[in-house]
């Protein structure tokens, strides 16, 4: 066995995200795991000292490391045809399985237990409220992606924007809405404002 499960997943700097879109300035999966780590960090301290949560913030910062991993496999394909039906989904779900599960094969079989639930979702259950705020994160990741499209002149994702904000507030998560008041504002500005 080749143990190639780092390298593999080092792969996702070459992952470019928004294929359907015409991008100003293109994002990989990995800024974007990135991006969605910070995030979930944000969420998971807004949770814990705004709203009496206990969130276990280094579990969930873990998670969303990982959580878009399978992409090296399968790419990044995008939400509207990911989401296209119940069936699509159902397949697709599937095709994420098998490709954490050939991920997972290119680990020796003790760490495997370790990786496993970072991989495939819903595998660790006492996750549950982490991975829905890694769930958050990653449409502010989106959210934001949209806004700094749009500061640049990119009109394209303008309907991206609005139906990612209404997938935020469905998710009714008090920390999501706290990021979105209080510090999404902020996405909207020049390098000099901020600083003001």
């Amino acid at each position: 066995m080749n143990n190639s499960f780092f390298a593999l997943i080092f792969r996702q700097k070459y992952i470019k995200r928004w294929g359907l879109m015409r991008n100003l300035r293109e994002e990989s999966l990995a800024e974007h795991a990135l991006e969605t780590a910070l995030l979930t960090h944000a969420l998971c301290t807004i949770g814990n000292r705004f709203f009496g949560k206990a969130y276990n913030t280094d579990r969930a910062v873990t998670l969303a490391v990982f959580h878009d991993t399978c992409e090296v496999y399968t790419g990044d394909l995008p939400t509207p045809i990911k989401y296209y039906s119940e069936e699509m989904r159902s397949n697709y779900k599937a095709i994420e399985q098998n490709a954490a599960e050939g991920l997972l094969s290119h680990l020796p079989e003790e760490l495997q237990p370790v990786y496993r639930p970072l991989l495939l979702d819903g595998a660790e259950e006492e996750n549950r409220d982490e991975r829905l705020l890694v769930k958050a994160a990653d449409k502010l990741s989106a959210l934001i992606k949209c806004i700094e499209e749009e500061k640049s002149g990119n009109c394209e994702f303008s309907a991206a924007k609005a139906s990612t904000l209404r997938a935020i507030a469905a998710l009714k998560s008090p920390e999501a809405d706290y990021f979105v008041e209080h510090f999404l504002p902020a996405f909207s500005l020049s390098l000099d404002e901020m600083q003001s």
